[in-house]
């Protein structure tokens, strides 16, 4: 949109080149060091989930939580951090924050985290101390349980769109990649250490004996490794304040402008900063922003004008959350329902036997050699992450994509069809390299439709004299698009494999279901998804 078209309280974009005040220029290329600490975020996260998945079923059942109550503990924050995720990732791109757009969201998702971890995993402690009456016991120790695993959910989930964004805002086309790798490998990392620690039997250990019970052992090691992880992380790569620049910066006039009495500009950077350091690659495009009359006040990104901005987005952004959320509907079918179908299908247990029964002792030896087999899903998934950076030059991200679903398709299908207790454990590492390329692999594409963004507005004809085009969209908001997708995978398979399983009788409905799930993915990835050349 030319000048002619611009509007109050609308945000233009307006390019530089190195004709203008001063020259566009990517942020530095970051050290193997520093990537490393950004990535210590998706490490925690993963090492306090892999505890959740661990330790969920036996906390909920130990408070007394009823049956009714288990699908509103599953379905209910996903569909909050559906709701609200996009509308956060806005909130972010236009963050004024000293301390940067998305570290302040980044601190606030981790503490309550940490509050969650506190109470799912002290809930029933806490509330035993207070009250000795036995239905208020009940009653306060099921809430505060389940606000924990809700409030814990939500924040997880939801912390990986400001993650990844932040890493697209402080690094160089060229780093994101190498750091979107480097997050896959640690989520790996975390993933495989958090199962290991809840396959130990810390009961009868002498930690368990002075911390009181295995719930406080989980505790213990989750909130020290999520505290420590992101702070590393929170410290790794400094972000420049959004506000820099609206206070140093006026931005280049055309004779079409108005004066630069009435404009200000929403910069990453100051005009010194830029000099001596980097300008961030969508921030620098956002040129000249005529202020609002003093009677009318800036409009604030709303809720419709959000929905309008991601119902607007161009096609190939829309395919790819797409085909995300076919990825993940189809490994969170296994994921879910894996230990169970091991105890039921694979060792032939029974969980509704009493519980002194061999039936259910066999059961619960499936879930513990289960619990394994996720830990090879996470070690493999890190191996693959790391080979993964020597297999795209050969194929692709096409390739990569591809090959992943799958890989996953296969496995599980041999999963479901030969129920063998060895070959189940081999054909967990497909399970690594679905989780792997679901963690990589669209984000790659999200940089490099970004990156071919900022290329054509560069070359676009008179970009260098301050042509702008209106945008309500950021990196946050296309983040969150794509991992808000995972929460809707959640919603699917939470309201839809109990129903088949009941209609089916077995839960070996379920790796087939995520075979077919993943092979309509392998089609969708290879017809409909856009790939830069």
């Amino acid at each position: 949109m030319g000048s002619n078209g611009k509007r109050a309280g609308h945000h233009t974009y307006q390019s530089f080149t190195e004709d203008d005040l001063f020259g566009f220029v990517e942020p530095p290329r970051r050290s193997t060091g520093r990537l490393i600490m950004h990535s210590l975020a998706m490490f925690g996260r993963e090492f306090c989930y892999a505890v959740e998945a661990a330790y969920v079923t036996p906390v909920l059942l130990s408070v007394g939580l009823p049956k009714s109550l288990y699908s509103v503990v599953w379905i209910l924050s996903p569909v909050l951090g559906f709701v609200l995720q996009p509308a956060v990732g806005s909130a972010s791109d236009h963050c004024r924050s000293k301390w940067g757009r998305r570290r302040p969201y980044i601190l606030s998702l981790a503490i309550m985290m940490l509050l969650g971890l506190t109470l799912y995993l002290n809930g029933d402690g806490v509330v035993s101390a207070l009250t000795v009456n036995p239905k208020k016991k009940l009653v306060w120790a099921i809430s505060v349980t389940m606000t924990g695993v809700v409030l814990f959910d939500f924040a997880a989930d939801f912390i990986d769109g400001p993650i990844k964004a932040y890493l697209f805002d402080v690094c160089s086309h060229q780093d994101k990649e190498r750091g979107l790798h480097y997050h896959a490998l640690f989520t790996g990392f975390g993933g495989a250490l958090g199962y290991l620690l809840g396959a130990v039997d810390w009961a009868h250990l002498e930690l368990g004996r002075v911390l009181g019970t295995e719930f406080q052992v989980m505790f213990f090691f989750s909130a020290l490794m999520l505290t420590f992880c992101f702070t590393v992380h929170l410290c790794s790569i400094p972000e420049t304040p959004l506000t820099d620049a609206a206070e140093d910066i006026s931005p280049p006039q055309t004779p079409h402008d108005p004066p630069s009495s009435s404009e200000g500009m929403y910069e990453y950077g100051s005009i010194k900063k830029v000099k001596n350091g980097y300008v961030n690659p969508e921030l620098a495009m956002q040129g000249g922003k005529n202020k609002s009359p003093p009677e009318q006040p800036r409009r604030a990104m709303t809720m419709k004008s959000l929905l309008r901005a991601l119902v607007s987005m161009p096609p190939h952004y829309r395919c790819l959350c797409i085909s995300h959320l076919i990825g993940w509907t189809a490994f969170l079918s296994n994921m879910l329902f894996f230990t169970d179908f091991m105890g039921q299908i694979v060792y032939h247990g029974d969980p509704y036997s009493p519980h002194n029964s061999t039936e259910f002792l066999i059961y619960e030896r499936g879930v513990e050699i289960g619990c394994w087999g996720l830990c090879i899903n996470s070690v493999f998934s890190s191996v693959y992450s790391y080979f993964q950076k020597a297999l795209v030059s050969y194929i692709g991200l096409k390739g990569l994509y591809f090959m992943g679903y799958l890989l996953f398709g296969l496995g599980t299908g041999f999963i479901g069809l030969f129920p063998n207790v060895y070959s189940t454990l081999i054909l967990c590492t497909s399970f690594g390299v679905m989780s792997s390329t679901l963690y990589t692999v669209p984000f790659n594409l999200i940089t490099e439709y970004h990156h071919e963004e900022e290329k054509e507005r560069q070359q676009a004809p008179g970009w260098s004299s301050g042509s702008s085009s209106s945008t309500e969209r950021g990196k946050g908001v296309d983040c969150a698009a794509l991992t808000c997708m995972v929460q809707l995978a959640q919603i699917l398979v939470g309201g839809g494999l109990g129903f088949l399983v009941n209609i089916a009788g077995s839960v070996v409905v379920v790796v087939i279901a995520a075979s077919a799930v993943a092979f309509i993915g392998c089609c969708f990835v290879a017809l409909f998804v856009r790939y830069v050349d």
